[in-house]
């Protein structure tokens, strides 16, 4: 297979092949079988400026908030609980939902719970609360 690749301005592209474009899909299920660690966030592809990010999490994070970002959480396996201060929301498999900018929220699950985040990959995952769990972000290439 071959791509057009657009020149400056979007005229007159570069044809190569896909594989000088290292394009491969990514299989989630298989990139969560590599590693245990909870709480860990794992890079498994970028797009623009965002990371497109897995993590298995169980039992409570930090309550904290991200001023600047918004914060999506897709729910692969398991259950998780968002907590806000004013509400839960409670995702299962196949269920997304956005956490506003600057709403103090707290992830909990009661069970190993897999998710699928996609966050500007500058992003800290404890937000502005800091401390033991926060951690730096892994690629899983």
């Amino acid at each position: 297979m071959e791509v057009r690749l657009a020149g400056s301005g979007g005229h007159g592209g570069k044809l190569v092949a896909c594989h000088d474009l290292d394009m491969e899909p990514v299989n989630a299920d298989a990139m969560l079988a590599r590693f245990a660690e909870l709480w860990s966030p794992k890079r498994i592809a970028r797009l623009n400026n965002y990371d497109i990010r897995i993590v298995k999490v169980q039992g409570e994070f930090t309550w904290h908030k991200h001023d600047d970002t918004d914060e999506f959480f897709l729910v692969l396996d398991g259950q998780l609980t968002i907590q806000m201060r004013d509400l839960d929301v409670v995702l299962r498999p196949r269920e997304l939902f956005v956490v506003p900018r600057g709403t103090e929220h707290c992830p909990r699950a009661g069970t190993e719970t897999a998710l699928l985040l996609f966050e500007p990959n500058d992003v800290v995952n404890t937000g502005d609360a800091d401390g033991e769990l926060t951690a730096e972000v892994e690629p899983l290439a």
